[in-house]
């Protein structure tokens, strides 16, 4: 209750600063009808409009809604590449600042099945005053304008729209692009679908690509792990299995490294650092304590927790609420 007290404390300081600015502008506005008018005061009027209109929407964008522009397709058909979405800021906490500490979060968790965004764990940054200024920058232009961009410019991902998926707890196994989950309590593992449908969750996690693919991925990991090993020759039904692929970009690149990894180590069984990484695959990832394992819902195509493993609650700094463009998808998620 005492969160809650101190929630309404903010609200209300927000709420009674703001009016006494409106009260104050509203005052210097009519004191400028009773003057001569310049060009100067014309200006000096639009720009201090301007910036009040700035202000607002990065104190609306940073501590209660946030608009976000989906750039890549980890999570179609949830969403879709292009789409823009309103998270709310509010859902975990709230942060003082962007990537900065959260307060008001001791309550607020992390539901199993939220779509969140977080910040990208493998993102490169350029110092905390350049990401401060890149997220003042795409928050005041309503997600209009993002300066972060990669060396090839394209948008760099500062941050990730995922499904939470994996809860402490949870044991989390990756084959051939399936999802089989352990729950906590459980003594086996069960299929994701199975797991889904048992406990009321989204059906919206799917494979978009077809089974024959992962006959040539394997195949593909197999004839590269047998290069590294300086082997010449290859088995014919892997070259064979092979142009299921052959020509098409990897996706999967999760479980072309799993089975490149356990193919080293059954053709060089003292090669102990491939041993090493088959078993972490083997063994799947374990999800702690006050963390999310968070997937996309395009699970042959999506960087996600696969790949840099569960991520801190306090990383999370919204939930998606709903899609607003394109006019014609106008509305929730599920």
């Amino acid at each position: 209750m005492i969160r809650f007290h101190s929630m309404d404390r903010v609200y209300g300081l927000i709420e009674r600063t703001t009016e006494r600015y409106l009260t104050y502008r509203k005052a210097v506005k009519a004191t400028e009808k009773s003057r001569r008018r310049t060009v100067l005061g014309e200006i000096w009027s639009w720009v201090d409009a301007f910036i009040f209109a700035i202000v607002a929407v990065l104190i609306i964008n940073q501590y209660l809604f946030q608009l976000f522009v989906i750039p890549s397709p980890s999570m179609v058909d949830t969403i879709n590449v292009g789409d823009r979405v309103v998270v709310s800021k509010l859902s975990y906490g709230m942060e003082l600042y962007p990537a900065g500490a959260k307060v008001f979060d001791s309550s607020r968790h992390v539901q199993r099945d939220d779509i969140i965004t977080f910040y990208n764990p493998e993102y490169d940054s350029r110092g905390p005053v350049f990401d401060v200024l890149s997220q003042i920058v795409y928050m005041g232009t309503l997600s209009l304008v993002n300066i972060d961009r990669n060396d090839d410019g394209s948008v760099a991902e500062r941050l990730f729209v995922k499904r939470a998926v994996g809860f402490p707890g949870d044991q989390v196994v990756f084959e051939d692009g399936d999802v089989l989950i352990r729950p906590a309590g459980y003594a086996q593992f069960l299929p994701e679908e199975e797991f889904r449908s048992s406990n009321g969750l989204s059906d919206q996690p799917h494979r978009s690509i077809d089974e024959d693919y992962y006959v040539g991925l394997k195949a593909w990991a197999r004839l590269y792990a047998l290069q590294e090993a300086g082997v010449t020759s290859a088995p014919n039904h892997l070259l064979k299995d092979y142009k299921h692929v052959q020509g098409n970009v990897v996706g999967d690149m999760y479980e072309f490294s799993r089975h490149q990894s356990l193919y080293s180590s059954l053709v060089d069984p003292s090669d102990m650092e491939a041993r090493s990484t088959w078993s972490r695959y083997r063994a799947g990832i374990y999800v702690p304590q006050s963390h999310v394992l968070p997937l996309g819902d395009n699970r042959d195509n999506s960087r996600d927790g696969r790949y840099f493993g569960p991520v801190e609650e306090n990383d999370i700094n919204g939930k998606v609420l709903f899609r607003f463009w394109p006019l014609g998808r106008i509305g929730g998620l599920e």
